[in-house]
């Protein structure tokens, strides 16, 4: 494998562990706000989907800016 799949690999990995880590975040401030628990699950859900969403966007307009 080369070094630069091994850093998009990388890159991945830590997209995906931001995301869940706000996912988290957003079900536990849900909660705490007295929401039911089917509540605070599209919460969560919602929160990593944007996280994802704000993530590839990042990168496509990295990607984008950065090719010549």
């Amino acid at each position: 494998m080369s070094d630069h799949y091994a850093v998009i690999l990388l890159a991945c990995a830590l997209v995906v562990l931001t995301g869940i880590l706000c996912a988290a975040a957003a079900g536990y401030l849900a909660r705490r706000d007295h929401a039911t628990y089917p509540a605070a699950l599209t919460r969560a859900a919602m929160a990593f989907a944007a996280t994802l969403t704000l993530a590839t966007a990042v990168l496509t307009a990295l990607t984008s800016l950065l090719r010549h």
